[in-house]
């Protein structure tokens, strides 16, 4: 159960109104590293999770995630009051208001005209937001490591978004969410290695044959390092098709049938090499085809 508290998580305070950057924020709101498809990510976890601890830093951290999305929803609310309110009243001279809305480093016309300055689901470039930025997999080994990249990404974006606003209160608040980001990558990783083992994820052991193997797949000389180093891997330098000892094709088991069916399609479509004909290509460049004619040998 949800219980809403009219004041937020954290203090949203806006020096001035600035549609560009409350644009650029909606990246955060409805973009695929945003918060809405972390508390959804998040909450969906929690809810499959069978380990008690788990499920609750889950709902916890989800429903963290969901005040997060007021927060910066509240924020590109208070970035766009000014023009909200100058585009829904015609205040200014027509030519006036465009310029505000789309002068030098301003895209948001769009968002303006579309949703009236308010907080949309998508992304700052115009994309609705969608249940594919959740990424889960019903396996909390990979599930946790997933949670982990998307916080890091997450912290990533809010640092980019700090960097291109001079408001102190906006970096202010961009920073406490960059902040939370860290504490929550601590506790999913805190939570994963308390799962003994945790690596690989799943149940199925690997090949061994394989398991510890680094191929050098590209030409010239290898950086090496201790993602392909001796002690960790073995390191082969120059690695041949088949590596499980077969032949590197691709073979199938066919009834006799089936083989008798194949061969004939085979032999219907099969190609001439010794043909060269005259395509319409050749016909529609100037003079080609009388020029193949000229150079033709005789037979």
């Amino acid at each position: 159960m949800f219980m809403h508290n009219k004041r937020l998580q954290y203090t949203v305070r806006v020096s001035r109104p600035d549609p560009g950057l409350a644009n650029l924020l909606l990246e955060q709101f409805g973009g695929p590293q945003g918060e809405l498809a972390a508390a959804c990510r998040y909450f969906t976890q929690a809810l499959a999770e069978e380990d008690p601890g788990r499920k609750d830093m889950l709902l916890d951290i989800a429903t963290e995630e969901l005040s997060h999305l007021e927060v910066i929803g509240s924020i590109i609310a208070m970035l766009n009051r000014g023009a909200k309110g100058e585009l829904a009243e015609g205040l200014d001279q027509e030519a006036e208001l465009y310029r505000s809305l789309s002068g030098p480093g301003n895209d948001s016309h769009v968002t303006q005209l579309l949703y009236g300055g308010g907080p949309a689901l998508v992304n700052s470039a115009g994309v609705p937001w969608t249940a594919a930025y959740v990424d889960s997999i019903g396996e909390p080994t990979a599930d946790l490591r997933s949670n982990i990249a998307a916080e890091a990404r997450a912290k990533i974006i809010y640092e980019r978004l700090m960097n291109i606003t001079d408001d102190p209160s906006v970096r202010e608040a961009l920073g406490f969410l960059m902040t939370r980001e860290v504490s929550h990558q601590q506790s999913f990783e805190k939570a994963l290695y308390s799962i003994s083992p945790s690596f690989p994820p799943g149940k199925l052991p690997p090949d061994p044959q394989f398991a510890n193997v680094y191929f050098k797949m590209s030409q010239g000389e290898a950086q090496r390092g201790p993602w392909n180093s001796d002690r960790n891997f073995v390191f082969v330098e120059s690695p041949a098709p088949g590596v499980d000892g077969g032949g590197g094709t691709a073979e199938v088991e066919l009834t006799p049938e089936q083989a008798g069916t194949l061969e004939a399609f085979a032999m219907r479509g099969a190609s001439d090499p010794h043909s060269d004909p005259l395509t319409g290509a050749e016909l529609g460049a100037a003079g080609t085809g009388k020029e193949r004619e000229e150079a033709a040998p005789e037979s």
